[in-house]
């Protein structure tokens, strides 16, 4: 802590600080050395690299949490607008050794070099495994389809899918003149030949990709005459969307610009207004966060007009824009993590009026989302303090919030009353039924009610775990609804389901998985008691046959777990190609369902015993304890592997520091890992909204239990810690590539001579959601896999 700003001299560098004692050394960034080539090194092992890269230490380097420091801008905030609690004054040093890592250009010449020969010293190191992951990736192939498409949806006269072809990257959407209700394909398999008769390729991701070393489409609307579409789509990983607009007639593209300049326009959402004059789109500030709604009119002119219609300046709240089903509506909801409010606008008078109206003020802690149908709003909210959302209704008008009343049934029962039994997490609104979506005893569920019977039906299926939820709707004139249904050991089915007779079911699509036999694999649902003696930990269970076998004879086996336990987020036992080459090697793979996720309703993830705030080491804890309990049933630590993405990195890295001797192997993918010092830095993009998330270690209340778990500030020395893979996007906006680098070099210092490697892979072209090219990913994925299978031994 210190006493006296005076007493030192503070200096910005990356927005971390540096306290200048001395001059600073110099220190050498890494050893250098010639990479032999992959096929040389699977020859010959030797030629490995010897020593992972160093990156130097800034002992004296420091964030500051608590109040700005003295040449803080005063602009950026160090705590909400509506936070009462205090801030730490003075201020609290907290080390940031590798603070110099950040770059928020990503131009620093030191600091790629450094990423680079991170990259070539794992490539070293499991260049012997070149034929492994040859082999992985063979086998993610074989399971696919690779000429394929997804389910078609019925639009305005058209069915809507997309396809994928063999050898091709991307997908390319389609659409195809319906003829009847229901739809019949005779496809013979191949390329060339149409899914459906009059087909045609409207946007293949294909072309759009040449010459890119990323590419990912994000929406894409069709207008309402459907003679054009409005497409977005990010060249970096960046998530700064460009805007297109593609005649279907002529096949004319134009990127949108902005008005009155030559930039192109950068959004994040994009709509389609009554017609196909109007567009609305989001744009983001400079800290990349949703929060200005634009209404664009005659586009299509050399003078097109923008009317700014709603914006939202608190960088707590994160805001999006849709469009209701019925069309009669565009919204604007803004929503902190506790706190949303949500604006309409008519499509109907969106020619002449530019003001948007709010349905119900924003009250703290109150969060509600909004549809609308029998012109009424269908509103699903925790108003008045519910543990989960309750369905009510209001007249569709503003400021309506005095006027919600539940949805009940012909006997007076509200459909969803906020209590613990179930949760609610969308809803549809139909003609003549709505159809929810939430969760039951732990498992995903679909509701239909009747209107006009005032009945609530759940649709049931035959396993006893399971992922199922609607496929995307673009009617509401419809007695049908289409589902998506899998298992940890079913492949993903699309049924058509009657809303007045549910045991009325066809099956639109299977996917078809090539040499998968469902007989040779089990899964089961179980649960592990946590350490309070109270808690059930629920967990998805996936194997062979042959592995529980072993496991019923007393044989020890490898297990891999996997976890997330954040943000009430669900990770559900649903069915992936990509863990049957780990099944066939003899692992068990394991999904924990820990607190901090939603699967047991939002009290799973809120306080006072969820995993959130003040009680986010719940989350940790339950993953610690369900690896203790694969040990005593299933397996050694030997053989016990983890794995977690972004805020499952953070878990994965929390949990190696508080039982490292726990597990062999872990996979830290795009890792959120340095909490303490992120958090505090509101110049970090995306940094504010997460305070309502995990707390902000700026406050009193919340520094030392942030700072008791960040996995950055709790590497224990001298300890043994398992294998590590870190991974990471250089231009990813969610979790910076700063991050797994930062942690890489402290596990590094530790632990010298950990018997385990310490290795990172980060995508100088990607960013957070990994490689966008199918093909690639796969062979990431198999890169990440021979390197977790070799320090099992299972390569």
């Amino acid at each position: 802590m210190f006493k006296s700003a005076a007493l030192v001299l503070l200096s910005r560098s990356s927005h971390s600080f540096l306290i200048h004692h001395s001059p600073r050394r110099s220190f050498p960034l890494c050893f250098t050395h010639k990479m032999s080539t992959q096929n040389d090194a699977a020859k010959n092992c030797d030629d490995r690299i010897s020593s992972p890269p160093v990156a130097r230490r800034e002992e004296d380097r420091v964030c500051l949490a608590g109040i700005g420091p003295p040449d803080w801008d005063s602009k950026m905030p160090r705590q909400s607008n509506d936070s009462s609690e205090r801030l730490i004054d003075p201020p609290i040093a907290v080390p940031d050794p590798y603070g110099w890592l950040r770059d928020d250009k990503r131009e620093n010449k030191e600091i790629l070099d450094h990423l680079r020969a991170e990259n070539e010293y794992s490539q070293s190191m499991t260049a012997h495994l070149k034929g492994l992951q040859d082999s992985l990736y063979n086998e993610f192939l074989s399971s696919i389809q690779e000429t394929d498409y997804t389910t078609p949806r019925n639009r305005e006269g058209y069915w809507y899918y997309t396809r994928t072809f063999k050898g091709e990257s991307y997908s390319a959407y389609c659409r195809a003149p319906k003829t009847s209700d229901a739809f019949s394909i005779n496809w013979d398999g191949t390329k060339e030949s149409p899914i459906m008769p009059g087909e045609e390729i409207y946007l293949n991701v294909n072309d759009l990709s040449k010459g890119k070393s990323y590419c990912s489409v994000g929406s894409v609307k069709p207008s309402p005459s459907q003679k054009y579409i409005a497409y977005a789509v990010d060249f970096s990983g960046d998530e700064k969307y460009e805007m297109h607009v593609r005649n279907l007639e002529t096949g004319e593209d134009v990127a949108l610009e902005e008005v009155g300049s030559a930039n192109l326009l950068e959004i994040d959402g994009l709509l389609w207004g009554k017609d196909d004059d109007t567009l609305y789109y989001m744009t983001m500030d400079e800290f990349h966060r949703p929060y200005r709604l634009y209404q664009r009119k005659n586009w299509k002119s050399d003078a097109p007009t923008d009317t700014l219609l709603k914006e939202e300046l608190d960088d707590v709240y994160w805001c999006s824009s849709y469009k209701s089903l019925d069309g009669k509506y565009i919204f604007f909801d803004s929503a902190s993590k506790e706190t949303s409010e949500v604006w309409y606008l008519s499509t109907e008078d969106e020619l002449s009026v530019t003001e948007m109206k709010c349905i119900a003020k924003r009250r703290n802690k109150v969060l509600y989302e909004v549809e609308h149908g029998d012109d009424s709003w269908y509103v699903w909210t925790n108003v008045d303090g519910s543990p989960n959302m309750k369905l009510m209704m209001a007249p569709a008008k503003a400021d309506s919030a005095a006027d919600w009343e539940l949805v009940r049934d012909a006997n007076g029962s509200p459909l969803f009353d906020g209590g613990l039994a179930k949760s609610l997490d969308s809803v549809t609104v139909l003609n003549t039924h709505v159809v929810a979506e939430g969760r039951e005893g732990g498992i995903p569920r679909v509701w239909a009610y009747s209107k006009e019977a005032k009945d609530m039906k759940m649709l049931s299926f035959d396993e006893s775990a399971y992922d199922v939820g609607l496929l995307p709707h673009f009617e509401a004139d419809t007695k049908n609804v289409a589902v998506s249904y899998s298992s940890m050991v079913t492949p993903p089915s699309s049924y058509e389901i009657s809303l007045d007779d549910d045991s009325q079911r066809t099956v639109l699509k299977t996917k078809v998985v090539p040499g998968y036999d469902k007989g040779s694999y089990g899964c089961d649902r179980m649960e592990v008691l946590s350490r309070d003696g109270l808690t059930k930990i629920p967990i998805s269970v996936v194997y062979s046959n042959e592995s529980m076998e072993k496991v019923k004879a007393n044989e020890r086996v490898p297990v891999h777990l996997y976890g997330y336990g954040s943000y009430g987020a669900c990770m559900e036992a649903d069915f992936s190609t990509t863990r049957i080459p780990l099944l066939k090697r003899g692992m068990i793979y394991v999904i924990a369902h820990i607190r901090g996720g939603g699967e047991m309703g939002r009290n799973w993830y809120e306080e006072p015993n969820g995993g959130k705030y003040l009680c986010k080491r719940n989350t940790f804890n339950d993953f610690v304890d369900v690896a203790k309990f694969l040990v005593e049933k299933w397996t050694t630590p030997e053989i016990l592997s983890c794995e977690g993405r972004s805020a499952g990195g953070l878990l994965i890295g929390a949990s190696i520091n508080q039982a490292p001797e726990l597990f062999k192997c872990a996979i830290l993918g795009v890792p959120f890992v340095d909490v303490v010092v992120t958090m505090t830095d509101s110049t970090i993009p995306l940094t504010s909204g997460e305070w309502e998330e995990w707390g902000n270690p700026n406050e009193e209340k919340y520094h030392q239990y942030m700072m008791e778990y960040s996995p950055m500030n709790n590497v224990q020395k001298g300890k043994t810690y398992p294998a590590c893979w870190l991974t990471g996007g250089l231009n990813d906006p969610r979790v910076a590539y700063w991050e797994p680098a930062k942690f890489l070099a402290t596990l590094r210092h530790a632990n010298p001579d950990n018997e385990n490697p310490f290795c990172m892979k980060l995508d100088l072209s990607a960013g957070h959601f990994s490689a966008s090219d199918r093909y690639k990913y796969l062979r990431e994925l198999a890169y990440d896999y021979s390197f977790l299978l070799d320090q099992l031994k299972l390569s």
